[in-house]
């Protein structure tokens, strides 16, 4: 069977989605490689970074070929290349820097690969069945790793922070509660903004360690406490605004409101909840927490979830859903109040 122009037009863009894997994978090792800090002082040949990253100089070029194409690098002369602003977000000191967060993708993405077909086969998460133990216990355990997912995780909330500043108004909360807050990123933003705020960073006893430093560091130590704990036990008290970001994705509906059970246990009727996350929508357009979905899926059996998902896991530990605040990231803003 013949097929015409709009049948091949259509199995060609097939085609081009498929390779976008090969993309990916190249900048991911080229974040893993740290080739843009390489450039960062300016232009250099195929050889010399081979050198640098103990990497064979001909397949580097082709490497570098390819995201030359995709606009990160400039191919300034025959495999020279140098850093465009596009890529420049690579570097690990950019104000915007990405690069453990790719490097960190690079980490798992064999396992989210490898794992997709277990995982729609049995609804559960593949990490734990590879690695015997929960993705968090196995950062804890693996530190390497685990300093890459933490300083992951600082880059991806210093590019949201701004977004998350702008949407939403902090100004009435005299304390605010970050509910596995991490190192404190996101809680330090938001004291910097509200300076007659105070708060508390609350996460596991591990996380909490390295976040008085950062604390410290922020000069916010007079103002910004830091608890160590479990979350699904209970949550410090006392706070006008209890603030939860990414930390439910990472959860089934089950865990996710045990959790959300605890932060209203120590919530007063007037405090309010804060959620940040990837609200996906509810027809069938692009959302970049489509692709997360199903990767939280393989990793920890956690989700991304629709506007209308997060009412009912609200109303399942007490709390009403009060309106979604859209930000300038993909994230968005899920006020909550309790019923």
């Amino acid at each position: 069977m013949a097929c015409d122009r709009s049948d091949q037009e259509r199995a060609y863009a097939l085609l081009d989605l498929g390779d976008e894997i090969v993309h990916a994978r190249a900048l991911q090792i080229a974040a893993e490689l740290g080739i843009a800090d390489l450039l960062a002082s300016g232009p250099r040949s195929s050889e010399d970074l081979a050198e640098r990253t103990d990497s064979d100089p001909g397949a580097l070029h082709r490497m570098m070929r390819l995201l030359a194409s995709r606009g990160l690098f400039h191919e300034t002369g025959p495999g020279v290349f140098e850093l465009t602003e596009t890529g420049g977000p690579l570097r690990s000191d950019h104000p915007a820097s990405v690069r453990s967060v790719l490097a960190l993708a690079g980490t798992v993405a064999p396992l989210v690969l490898g794992g997709v077909r277990h995982s729609l086969s049995t609804g559960e998460a593949t990490f734990p069945v590879v690695a015997g133990e929960h993705i968090y216990d196995y950062m804890a355990h693996h530190p390497e790793h685990g300093r890459l997912f933490d300083e992951a995780m600082r880059e991806l909330t210093r590019v949201a922070a701004p977004a998350v500043l702008d949407a939403y108004d902090f100004a009435g909360a005299s304390r605010i509660v970050d509910v596995g807050g991490g190192s404190g990123a996101l809680l330090s933003a938001v004291l910097h903004r509200e300076p007659g705020a105070s708060g508390v960073v609350f996460d596991t006893p591990g996380v909490a360690d390295s976040a008085r430093e950062r604390i410290r560091n922020e000069g916010l130590a007079d103002r910004c406490s830091v608890v160590g704990g479990d979350f699904f036990r209970e949550v410090p008290p006392g706070g006008d605004l209890y603030v939860l970001k990414w930390v439910l994705h990472n959860w089934s509906d089950e865990r996710a409101t045990a959790i959300l059970r605890s932060c209203r246990r120590a919530m007063g009727e007037d405090a309010k909840l804060l959620l940040i996350e990837s609200v996906l929508p509810s027809d069938g357009a692009p959302h970049p927490g489509k692709a997360m979905d199903l990767s939280m899926l393989v990793l920890s059996g956690g989700r991304e979830r629709t506007e209308e998902q997060f009412a009912e896991l609200l109303a399942g530990a007490d709390l009403e859903l009060r309106r979604v605040v859209p930000t300038s990231s993909p994230h968005s803003l899920v006020e909550a109040v309790p019923r």
